[in-house]
């Protein structure tokens, strides 16, 4: 068994931390991407489609782990063409990987597959884990597909980690830069009532959970993959205020965020203006401990 680690959809923000922080720790690390490579890409660059078996699955034979983070992202203005897109990226990227899993002679120990804490809807006041039943709309929808597609395509040797990952907040990629810059320029206030929940987590922790669940044989199931201590938005905003050292934070009634994220921004409003809070009771339970636990320390560490 080699020290390979593939990663399908590892070009973007989590998939690029996560190839870094393997290859610090002696891993050889593949990136399967449907994009272009480019300069500052870290991992062996391998193309495909995520649709149709090719020359990639070569690179699964002997593996020690296959990490699936693909899917269109969902910062996009949710019409009809996005949502089918955003579906079919994710079950048809599962379904693939799992084909090429059944045909594979020396198969990957450990399928870690990427899934969503949107899956439990948007509640504003009930914490949710992973024994919570699942909310309604897109983003459950779409959660409860890909994790279907995932359990129907697991080889019965090969041990499975799903992880519902939350709000992934990290220095050097994803929304935490330009929420930095927008308070900075003082317009890290409170968004709609300020009440709808920020489940986050530090993507140094999210890369801990991932490692742990290459190399720790009892990392089995179903995990929520989020900081042990969710917040509202507007106590999240005012985390970020202290830690950029801008006290000023102009709050943006909900009209006007709808109009301006899909006129300006051209993205969809609910990403700001609902949430949900949810917290990791299965890694917990295992003793798995968070180097940033609470969201001054994330923030601090991030600025």
């Amino acid at each position: 068994m080699s020290n390979t680690v593939v990663i399908a959809g590892g070009s973007g923000f989590v998939g690029q931390s996560l190839t870094s922080f393997l290859q610090e720790r002696g891993y050889l690390v593949v990136v399967l991407s449907r994009g272009e490579q480019r300069s500052h890409m870290s991992g062996e660059f391998v193309r495909w489609d995520a649709r149709t078996l090719d020359t990639w699955t070569d690179s699964l034979e002997g593996a020690v782990a296959v990490v699936n983070l693909a899917g269109r992202s969902v910062d996009c203005i949710k019409t009809p063409a996005n949502q089918d897109r955003i579906l079919r990226s994710r079950v048809e990227a599962t379904r693939v990987i799992g084909k090429a899993l059944q045909s594979c002679q020396t198969p990957p120990k450990v399928w870690i597959q990427m899934s969503t804490a949107h899956i439990y809807g948007d509640s504003e006041d009930v914490v949710c884990d992973e024994s919570s039943p699942f909310g309604l709309g897109l983003a459950p929808t779409v959660g409860k597909a890909w994790e279907a597609q995932h359990a129907a395509w697991l080889p019965e040797t090969m041990r499975s980690v799903v992880l519902r990952t939350s709000f992934v907040i990290g220095k050097h990629g994803g929304p935490f830069p330009k929420l930095k810059w927008l308070t900075r320029l003082g317009l890290g206030g409170r968004v709609g009532s300020g009440k709808q929940g920020m489940s986050w987590i530090h993507e140094h922790d999210l890369n801990r959970i991932f490692l742990a669940a290459i190399e720790q044989p009892e990392f089995s199931g179903t995990y929520v993959a989020s900081a042990p201590h969710p917040v509202s938005q507007r106590n999240f905003m005012r985390s970020m205020r202290t830690a950029v050292g801008n006290p000023v934070g102009l709050p943006a009634p909900a009209f006007a965020v709808r109009l301006g994220a899909r006129f300006i921004v051209r993205t969809d409003p609910e990403l700001l203006l609902c949430g949900r809070y949810v917290v990791p009771t299965r890694l917990m339970d295992q003793g798995f401990t968070f180097e940033f636990s609470d969201i001054d320390s994330a923030t601090k560490s991030l600025v």
